[in-house]
């Protein structure tokens, strides 16, 4: 039989890598750019310091030869005496690494104890007046050398001179012992203040991270119930997003309960038409007609209510990231369509529409409530409409508000009848003709998007004016 295909078993899976945190990103990059700073001090320092022992050497070399030159004497036949005393007791003792050296005319030559047995060979005699720089390091048989030559002319009784070549040399040796120990200190001090910064940006990154913390303990409580939003006190780098996190909450809270009470208006809605269709249907006085259009027109008035619940459960209410709909286009198409509608009536509908005018939600929502409101408008019009959307700046917020208003040149509202359209909870079959018409939905929109409207006589057409506010999220 054929064997069966390898399958994967949860001991072949790997788990995926879970992502650093941010304080472990933090104590990472941090150490990369603390062992690099220190790194590039110690080694500063460092060449300081060997610029400066350079430097140091070359004076002491040069202070030597000229204290040497110093103690050289001429006799009146012209021959160069040795020095009685030696400016460094290191040139009389055997194996310091600090020597010195003169060469003079007719092969005369001189060197200090120190330097007694070992090849100088290589240097040459220089010109009365002429001097080297710090020379080194030179590879010899006695090791690698700095040296430091000066050559002058002694006049002798009988006014002649007496050509002079002084040359004090120093082993690397001791030089780089120095340096050595130089390193080996700044080193441990360097070791020491990384350790101590370390250990204070470990600190500092645990107090810096604290509000985030809070936050997260704070969702923490809201997802478990006990408490409603964030309200803790935050930084101000994290007050803008707890604002719009409360927000959000906020509108799916809002959102939920929307839904619920639609489900109970809707189920509160078709009690009465199943009410009637079902005795209806048990009735015998009627007839088969009778009873036919009856039920018709309860189911008729069921999808009207059904269609009308929906609407309002669709409304999806302010949104913090919600993108910017423009309102000029979607206005021409709602009023071409009107007016054709109502092309009996010869309505002219007027603009006065801001550019920068936006509406942040749905286009839907948008449509529905500009929609019901040029229905309503055009269908108690005379002739004239007129619609203004201006865009209202707030100082706060990089977000635009929004005031909408449909003016029309017919009867217009009682003002004792204004409250009385504007209640909240009329449901779809408790709507009158007129200007009640498609208001419950305007109204639900405008509740959602936690705006404002306001219904009273237009001042320039003399009819009425709905006016619609709407601020930022």
């Amino acid at each position: 039989m054929p064997s069966r295909a390898p399958t994967a078993t949860t001991s072949n899976l790997v788990p995926p890598r879970q992502p650093l945190s941010l304080a472990a990103r933090a104590a990472i990059a941090t150490g990369f750019v603390l062992a690099g700073f220190l790194g590039l001090v110690g080694l500063t320092l460092s060449k300081a310091n060997q610029s400066r022992a350079l430097s140091a050497l070359q004076e002491r070399l040069q202070n030597d030869t000229i204290a040497l030159i110093t103690n050289f004497d001429v006799n009146r036949f012209g021959k160069l005496l040795p020095p009685d005393t030696l400016p460094n007791p290191d040139f009389s003792r055997p194996g310091s690494g600090l020597y010195a050296v003169a060469q003079g005319d007719d092969n005369y030559r001189w060197e200090s104890s120190s330097a007694i047995g070992r090849d100088f060979s290589f240097l040459k005699p220089l010109e009365p007046g002429e001097s080297t720089a710090l020379v080194g390091p030179v590879d010899t048989r006695m090791g690698r050398l700095y040296y430091y030559s000066y050559g002058v002319a002694l006049d002798t009784a009988e006014k002649k001179s007496v050509r002079l070549t002084v040359t004090v040399a120093q082993t690397e040796d001791q030089l780089e012992g120095d340096s050595a120990g130089y390193r080996r200190t700044l080193f441990a001090w360097l070791s020491i203040l990384g350790v101590m910064l370390i250990v204070l940006q470990f600190l500092l990154l645990r107090w810096s991270l604290t509000p985030l913390r809070k936050v997260a303990s704070d969702m923490t409580r809201v997802e478990r119930g006990d408490s409603e939003h964030l309200d803790s006190q935050y930084p101000l780098e994290l007050t803008s997003l707890t604002e719009r996190i409360n927000v959000f909450i906020d509108n799916e809270r809002e959102q939920r309960t929307r839904y619920r009470h639609t489900l109970a208006d809707l189920a509160h809605s078709l009690k009465t038409p199943l009410a009637v269709i079902r005795s209806q249907l048990e009735s015998t006085a009627l007839d088969d007609a009778s009873r036919r259009s009856s039920v018709l027109d309860q189911v008729r008035r069921m999808d009207d209510l059904v269609a009308y619940q929906l609407s309002r459960a669709a409304t999806s209410g302010r949104q913090t990231f919600a993108s910017a709909v423009p309102i000029a286009g979607h206005a021409e198409d709602l009023v071409q369509s009107l007016e054709k509608v109502y092309a009996a009536k010869n309505v002219l509908c007027e603009f006065d529409i801001d550019e920068r005018a936006v509406f942040y939600g749905e286009q839907g929502d948008l449509l529905e409530l500009m929609g019901n409101l040029l229905e309503n408008a055009f269908k108690w019009a005379g002739h004239r409409v007129l619609l203004v959307v201006k865009s209202q700046a707030t100082t706060a917020r990089q977000r635009t508000g929004l005031w909408l208003s449909v003016e029309d040149d017919g009867p217009g509202i009682p003002e004792d009848k204004i409250e009385k359209i504007l209640q909240r909870g009329v449901r779809g079959d408790e709507r009158v003709q007129g200007h009640g018409i498609g208001l419950s939905i305007v109204q639900d929109i405008v509740h959602a998007y936690q705006g404002e409207l306001l219904v009273d006589r237009s001042p320039e057409l003399g009819g009425a004016r709905f006016s619609v506010s709407l601020t930022p999220a």
